[in-house]
């Protein structure tokens, strides 16, 4: 179905053909979208590259430190020249230094909690401010989000506290943007075996908790993301803005 035909869109955050960023820039090309992405850092370049290539030789790849205000104008002056307009934009960015996600939370530092901060939720604030003036009819801005932004979760620690801010970041950009109707939503994954999640202690063990704890009894497939990242950018969604959408198999709703 071509339900995002003509729309124009760019990806912040793949890593390689694991990340969760790659299943919905797959759905929405799929649905009809052209996408431009970026990169962080000469280590992910080559990766993004080879994905992003599949598109057609002319996709737009662009280097992206979002810590950088001059390099975040500089990717959407890019896009502006390449597209003229914006539509659609995914925010897949989150970072903690690895000693942050080991030991005990209230052990983390200074310098930890505003890094994970500055990258994980401000980054939102400062992609979707030059995004805005882009999306001249309008757009979806979708953000990556999980779980343990409202509950506990062992060894996430201030990742979990980052995602808390990326979560209520989005609420204030929707009502923020909602007059120039850009709609702006998260979707809170079950976990998912990527790049990222790999640096949190005692995934594996994660993952086979949310199998038997989940109404469900499984994990979530990248290709579910996906389609929720395509309903989000698409008419079926045009009343919804400033909300978390689930997508764990269930397991958000249980207790015990």
């Amino acid at each position: 179905m071509s339900t995002l035909q003509g729309k124009l869109g760019i990806v912040f955050g793949v890593a390689n053909k694991r990340s969760i960023a790659w299943a919905i820039a797959q759905a929405w090309h799929r649905a009809g979208a052209r996408l431009a992405f970026t990169y962080q850092g000469e280590r992910l370049k080559e990766n993004v590259e080879e994905l992003a290539g599949t598109f057609g030789p002319d996709t737009l790849i662009l280097p992206c430190d979002v810590t950088q205000d001059a390099q975040i104008e500089s990717v959407f002056a890019a896009v502006g020249e390449k597209f003229g307009r914006l539509d659609l934009m995914l925010h897949s960015v989150a970072f903690a230094p690895k000693e942050a996600l080991e030991g005990d939370f209230l052990n983390t530092s200074r310098e930890a909690f505003k890094t994970a901060h500055d990258i994980s939720a401000y980054s939102l604030i400062a992609l979707s401010r030059a995004a805005a003036p882009l999306m001249t009819a309008g757009g979806s801005i979708v953000a990556m989000t999980y779980y343990g932004a409202e509950k506990v979760i062992p060894h996430y620690n201030v990742m979990g506290v980052a995602k808390a801010a990326l979560e209520a970041s989005t609420r204030y950009l929707a009502y923020s943007l909602g007059p120039r109707k850009i709609r702006v939503n998260c979707i809170s994954a079950g976990p998912m075996n990527t790049l990222a999640a790999r640096g949190i202690a005692g995934f594996g063990d994660m993952l086979k908790h949310y199998e038997a704890h989940a109404p469900l009894k499984r994990n979530v497939l990248p290709e579910e993301l996906g389609a929720t990242g395509a309903f989000l950018a698409g008419d079926g969604a045009a009343a919804i803005t400033g909300q978390v959408i689930y997508v764990d198999s269930g397991y958000q709703i249980m207790g015990m």
